[in-house]
């Protein structure tokens, strides 16, 4: 019987021999991942890496806390901008950059966190919208940041590494994914990841138990911006060039689709959800190649529409996924793994 007697059991990372062998041969399959796979598909795990990073941190806010962003793609963009700016302008090294603008980013947090002490629902969501839209068209605005034109990231050189490459970032971009992953983890089996959950269950009944909601409404809110600073420093990398129009609404969106997808409140579907639609992203944005069904498509759209709406049909394939998800399984990817698991336990009975 699994029966826990300690709460530090819940922060153990092994909890039994079969997690260990899942995990070393996890670590084993990602070391080698560049030498199996084309380096498209490096640079799409490069991509899934850091919207995990986003996920989880949103999770973090949305599915722990219960307090619902739309301008996440705000602080994708702060912690963009800032380590670009600390790294070119600043002369940073690269390992002071990227965690100074994660915790500039955590600051914006903390101090969008503390509407949300009045504010709950459909109007927090219009705060932390107006949030992202105003920080866009303030980078955009400001030639200290390149204005319209956008920056370019600078050489990444760590000591004697230089990563010149996706599969030469892929280690350094897995290895921060893997280790805040864990951080993220093991936060909601400690004090303050049990305070966030009784905050999204019920704030009254938990600040007369003693949880202080100031404090943790908005360290959720500054937590989550940390991980989605840090994301949006290493996404600099991953593109070598930003614009402010790269952080649009949209992106906040497909962000808060990805805790939806995946399953509100689990790491696991953080992860799974931010590699489905990170899949779908890329493959989508060349779907008339796609054999038979780019084809299908472009008859279609000839015969019906317009050539120049295929492109939409991503919007319309995430928009059924959400829909499909809230109809059939509402925890998401995880329920689903959640269903397997058990059926596979009990199976032939």
């Amino acid at each position: 019987m699994d029966m826990k007697r300690d709460y530090y059991e819940d922060v153990q990372l092994f909890g039994s021999k079969g997690t260990v062998f899942w995990f070393v041969a996890l670590m084993l399959f990602l070391a080698l991942f560049p030498f199996l796979f084309k380096n498209y598909y490096v640079y799409m795990a490069n991509y899934m890496a850091i919207n995990i990073l986003v996920a989880i941190g949103l999770n973090i806010l949305v599915g722990y806390t219960g307090q619902i962003s739309l301008g996440h793609a705000g602080f994708f963009a702060i912690g963009a901008y800032s380590t670009i700016t600390l790294m070119s302008k600043g002369h940073l090294p690269f390992l002071l950059a990227l965690p100074a603008s994660a915790l500039l980013t955590a600051l914006f947090g903390f101090l969008l966190g503390l509407p949300a002490l009045r504010l709950e629902g459909p109007y927090l969501s219009i705060a932390t919208l107006g949030f992202g839209l105003t920080i866009t068209q303030v980078i955009g605005r400001l030639d200290f940041f390149g204005g319209r034109q956008g920056l370019h990231a600078p050489d990444l050189v760590i000591g004697p590494w230089h990563f010149e490459s996706d599969r030469s970032f892929y280690y350094l971009l897995i290895t921060i994914t893997v280790l805040l992953t864990i951080a993220a983890r093991n936060l909601s089996k400690t004090k303050v990841g049990r305070a966030f959950l009784a905050i999204r269950d019920a704030d009254i009944a938990a600040s007369t138990m003693g949880v202080n909601l100031t404090l943790y409404k908005t360290l959720a809110f500054a937590v989550s911006a940390f991980y989605t600073g840090i994301a949006g420093g290493l996404y600099a990398f991953v593109l070598r060039f930003i614009e402010p129009q790269i952080f649009s609404l949209l992106m906040s969106i497909v962000f808060l689709s990805m805790v939806v997808v995946g399953g509100l409140g689990s790491i696991f579907g953080s992860i799974a959800g931010a590699c489905l639609l990170s899949w779908l992203d890329l493959e989508l944005r060349n779907i008339l190649s796609i054999p038979y069904l780019g084809h299908w498509l472009e008859i279609l759209s000839r015969s019906y529409f317009s050539i120049t709406g295929v492109s939409n049909i991503q919007l319309i394939i995430y928009g059924a996924i959400m829909v499909a998800i809230m109809l059939f399984e509402p925890l998401g990817i995880y329920g689903i793994w959640i269903r397997t698991k058990i059926y596979w336990k009990t199976w032939p009975f």
